[in-house]
């Protein structure tokens, strides 16, 4: 299937490795050209080079997420180098352990920065060129309700931020056309379902899907949460 995503400039933050690695080959492979803004340039090149050698298209910026000013800063190096963005891919760091028993202050608002707040300030400073381009945004989240996640409780307030930012921001963004959604990750799927979902949200063949929480997974969960806008 087409996608008409081809040199569509897609941001994928942390998509150097791991789910974020498979969404820019996935990207490229439709003809897209991803741009990888994550913290460790030896994963950015890896998956940039490897993107390359087999004739995509693929760049990358090295940036500390947790750091607002970066989150800025990258955006502004994508504007200049490419004068357009089409999409952005919210992509979450990991799992690091913050309780409440045993957390802090400072653990907390790290692992917000970590895994939520960056979703906000990449689409803040995105959004511009999101509305020239009629674009639209997709946010990685998991699925944590009914779960166990040993002494992550911080990390599950992320991922309920995170779906409740996506139907805000699918409700806010209507009026530009700017279409809004989350893919929920679940267990026992692999990560080129995931990448393949994502694509398909960000390209025209789901023109009509917003505020949507789609699960990809093959757990099946007695009350999944979804949004209609």
């Amino acid at each position: 299937m087409d996608l008409q995503l081809k040199d569509k400039i897609i941001v994928v933050s942390n998509g150097g490795k791991d789910i974020g690695e498979d969404i820019v080959k996935v990207l490229a492979n439709e003809g897209a050209i991803p741009v990888i803004i994550g913290r460790n340039e030896n994963d950015n090149l890896k998956t940039t080079e490897a993107v390359k050698s087999s004739g995509g298209k693929c760049f990358q910026i090295v940036a500390e997420l947790t750091k607002p000013d970066e989150c800025e800063s990258s955006i502004q190096k994508i504007i200049k180098e490419f004068d357009a963005i089409d999409g952005l891919i919210n992509n979450t760091d990991v799992p690091d352990g913050v309780e409440l028993e045993q957390g802090d202050y400072e653990a907390f608002t790290a692992s917000l920065h970590k895994n939520l707040l960056h979703y906000y300030l990449l689409a803040h400073y995105a959004l511009p060129e999101l509305k020239k381009t009629i674009g639209s945004i997709v946010n990685i989240s998991f699925k944590t309700i009914g779960v166990k996640h040993d002494n992550t409780s911080v990390y599950n307030a992320a991922t309920g931020g995170i779906n409740a930012l996506t139907r805000e921001w699918a409700v806010e963004l209507l009026k530009y056309g700017i279409r809004v959604n989350a893919v929920v990750v679940e267990r026992l799927t692999s990560l080129q379902e995931i990448a393949n979902t994502i694509a398909f949200l960000l390209s025209e063949k789901s023109s009509h899907t917003t505020g949507q929480l789609i699960h990809v997974g093959n757990s099946v969960s007695s009350n999944p949460v979804s949004a209609n806008v």
